[in-house]
């Protein structure tokens, strides 16, 4: 019997078709992006493919079909090719600004509680992160992450709705032991960084 408290992971992806493609619904699509993302990645990262050349051979390619298509139309009166009206809406151009505002903002938040604030808790949580994602960065390229990125995305989801449960008490138990450490080590790192009072001395 399943749970009714169960978190349903279609809607928590905001059940959408990113939603339907993460979860497989529209299986043709998830396919095509399994497929170019598998193909991109072996054109760069094992047949060493120039990203710059793959795009202007892409573009060279598109612009010649598109050229001798219209030529051929005109010649044959078929119709032209069905170029659709290329053009960025105002709304889309406000949502975008609007979110990048949010996330510039959070990022500012943080700098203001470490530079002003002094908040010694941030400043490591900051640190950690940051380090996180150097040591990431060190074992793959951007390409090679990206691609982990998309073959998780196309995974995970699926796999946790169907075994939601037995992973949410191994996760429940590593979060506990994680956090455990954690603020053992943050509470050691404060007592370093910390001065402690009365030591400084009051010059007459």
């Amino acid at each position: 019997m399943v749970d009714p408290r169960r978190i349903s992971v279609h809607q928590s992806l905001g059940a959408g078709a990113v939603a339907d493609v993460l979860m497989w619904r529209r299986k043709s699509s998830a396919a095509f992006l399994l497929i170019s993302a598998s193909t991109l990645w072996f054109l760069f990262e094992r047949g060493h493919y120039n990203l710059l050349g793959f795009i202007a051979n892409v573009l060279l390619l598109l612009v010649t079909i598109l050229f001798l298509w219209a030529k051929s139309a005109s010649l044959l009166n078929r119709p032209l090719p069905p170029i659709p009206n290329l053009e960025m809406s105002e709304d889309a151009v406000f949502r975008v600004a609007e979110e990048l505002r949010v996330w510039i903002n959070l990022g500012l938040s943080f700098a203001s509680d470490i530079a002003i604030g002094r908040n010694v808790k941030r400043f490591i949580q900051v640190a950690i992160s940051l380090w996180f994602v150097s040591y990431v960065g060190s074992l793959f390229n951007f390409l090679t992450l990206f691609y982990i990125g998309v073959l998780f995305s196309l995974s995970v989801p699926l796999v946790y709705d169907k075994y939601q449960d037995p992973i949410d008490d191994k996760l429940s138990i590593a979060h506990g032991v994680l956090l455990t450490q954690y603020r053992k080590l943050d509470d050691k790192v404060i007592r370093k960084i910390q001065i402690p009072a009365g030591k400084g001395k009051k010059i007459q």
